[in-house]
């Protein structure tokens, strides 16, 4: 049986990146509520070596 969790970062930025939040009004809330709260990272974000 194959495994459920099959990690790719294109996927992964495209659906929790900072543009994505960006694009809906709800997405929106959400960075407003991490850069209220502190937080050091808003979104995922896959760096490059």
């Amino acid at each position: 049986m194959k495994s459920t969790f099959n990690p790719s970062k294109v996927s992964r930025k495209r659906t929790h990146g900072f543009r994505k939040r960006m694009r809906t009004a709800d997405g929106r809330k959400v960075i407003k509520s991490r850069r209220k709260k502190g937080r050091k990272i808003l979104t995922v974000t896959i760096y490059k070596k």
